[in-house]
């Protein structure tokens, strides 16, 4: 399953050989009812057997029903039994409907990998939550680490065959891998799905400046981004040249705008005092991104950014690979500032940022300007969905940040088992109601609600 519109939707799927992606798309739950689309693709290994089909003229707010089969003409079997998604469009942009929008990131990282049992259980607590589109917001696998049948916590895990990538094969093992789990099968089949990236699908703290190693495996002087781009855009529903930053909008309260923070980046170590501010961005992302919230008539424009705003990452060592420095002049705050000064002179308001990234869970009110009390925003950073655990009370001041609340273990190496652990996995949730008030909701991996944050909207200039 994949990204959906009111008007369109993307479809993918994979299969193991050269074959025919076959779809049929009927509207409704009946697989009676007429195909309302027929269609096929060829897919072969210069994609790695994966395909996607971009549906366009469907009908706003409707339900329909995709089946993908795939033909190998000659094979004595066919590449797999048929496959089912189901998928509401979106409403118009004008439809004051209810939307509830699910987002999470940090998956098989720090070794701690799908469980022989239960493989990744939390994608189970999403699908229960029956939200309407569900962003994965990076670090979606670890490509620059490696799956042991014994986890950090004790349980057994099914293996990976496979180390830190370092070519376009061993970063499409690494999709593959988590895209074999179960629950993960069942929430895509149900649930539009919209792919962000981060550093850990490509190594760690990436950018096209800092994405080659030394060390072994890797080799020196190979850039890592290329590659993983082409697996990131072989294994997720992504249209054919389809921008990785990109709006997508839920009827009238709603529209997301989704941030690519690793393709256009300054160097992490570079100091942000030049003539222009050291960007995360690029420009013309940082252009784009301007306009499109400014010119939303959405009552909530969600940010999603893979990396958080006040929450420093990165060292000293490697670079600030936040917006945040914490007072040391390496990350990426001018650019920050000068996009936040940008909405608040256009007035923009009802404004959230979604993030992850840092593997607990926070909340933080900002307003950032003394002289306009009226701008502010909120930030709900989650994490991690199935990864190592942390915990790091350090916040950055510049953007006057006042933390509601932090979500972590005592200490970093406090949990010894993954039973212990699902009480810190989490992931978010927004919910939009039909007159348009925001509940921002995070929820552990058992299911339990550990936050809330209610929201009216606020009037408009």
């Amino acid at each position: 399953m994949g990204e959906v519109g009111a008007r369109g939707a993307v479809i993918w799927s994979r299969t193991d050989r050269p074959a025919r992606m076959q779809l049929v798309l009927q509207r409704s739950d009946d697989p009676s009812a007429p195909a309302v689309f027929t269609g096929e693709i060829p897919v072969d290994g210069e994609s790695d057997h994966a395909g996607r089909i971009a549906l366009e003229d469907l009908e706003p707010a409707t339900s329909y029903r995709a089946t993908v089969r795939f033909s190998a003409p000659g094979a004595a079997d066919p590449p797999g039994r048929p496959a089912t998604a189901r998928f509401r469009t979106a409403p118009l942009a004008s439809e004051p409907a209810a939307v509830r929008l699910a987002w999470g990131g940090g998956l098989a990282g720090q070794g701690i990998c799908r469980d022989a049992r239960e493989g990744f259980p939390i994608f189970d607590r999403i699908l229960a939550e029956r939200p309407d589109v569900f962003v994965g917001l990076g670090d979606m696998i670890y490509a620059d680490d490696v799956c042991h049948p014994v986890g950090p916590l004790g349980n057994a895990q099914i293996p990976g065959e496979f180390g830190p990538a370092t070519d376009l094969d061993g970063f499409r093992a690494h999709w593959r891998y988590v895209r074999d789990d179960d629950g993960l099968r069942r929430l895509l089949a149900h649930t539009p799905y919209v792919a962000i990236w981060d550093d850990h699908e490509i190594i760690s703290d990436a950018g096209p400046h800092h994405d080659t190693r030394a060390e072994p495996p890797y080799r020196a002087h190979v850039p890592l981004l290329p590659l993983a781009r082409r697996a990131f855009q072989e294994w997720n529903p992504l249209a054919d040249g389809q921008s990785l930053h990109r709006r997508l909008r839920w009827g009238r309260h709603l529209e997301l705008f989704a941030l690519d923070t690793r393709q256009y980046r300054d160097p992490n170590l570079a100091p942000d005092d030049g003539a222009e501010p050291k960007t995360m961005l690029g420009a013309g992302q940082r252009r784009w991104l301007e306009h499109a919230v400014a010119s939303s008539d959405a009552t909530w424009k969600v940010i999603a950014s893979s990396v958080p705003i006040s929450i420093p990452t990165g060292s000293l060592d490697t670079g600030r690979d936040g917006w945040a420095d914490l007072g040391q002049h390496g990350g990426f705050e001018r650019e920050l500032l000068g996009i936040l000064e940008s909405f608040r002179d256009h007035g923009v308001r009802n404004l959230v940022w979604i993030t992850t990234g840092v593997h607990f869970a926070a909340a933080f009110r900002y307003r950032p300007f003394v002289a306009d009390r009226r701008f502010r925003f909120f930030e709900i950073a989650t994490g991690p969905l199935h990864a190592g655990l942390y915990r790091n009370e350090l916040v950055d001041a510049t953007f006057s940040p006042q933390r509601l609340f932090l979500f972590a273990p005592p200490k970093a190496h406090s949990v010894s088992s993954l039973d212990e652990a699902k009480r810190w996995f989490n992931f978010g949730i927004l919910d939009v109601s039909e007159d348009g008030k925001l509940a921002a909701r995070v929820v552990n991996g058992e299911g339990e609600e550990v936050f809330r944050l209610t929201l009216p909207p606020q009037r408009t200039r």
